[in-house]
């Protein structure tokens, strides 16, 4: 089994993240409106599924007024 050098990982470790493409200010804030759009989207939608749902359900049963 291979000896751990911690100083040789941590060389490994800044060599690999100088490799790394970091995304730009302005493409991080446009994928993260991204995601509270995708969000919200999907919140109405399952809002308005989970009532179509909630009235099938009663009309079925017959409950309700």
């Amino acid at each position: 089994m291979a000896k751990f050098s911690p100083f040789k990982f941590l060389q490994e470790v800044r060599s690999e993240t100088e490799k790394v493409t970091w995304p730009t200010r302005r493409e991080t804030a446009v994928t993260t409106i991204m995601v509270f759009i995708m969000v919200a989207v999907a919140s109405v939608f399952f809002l308005v599924a989970d009532q179509i749902i909630r009235f099938a359900v009663t009309f079925v049963l017959g409950i309700g007024s």
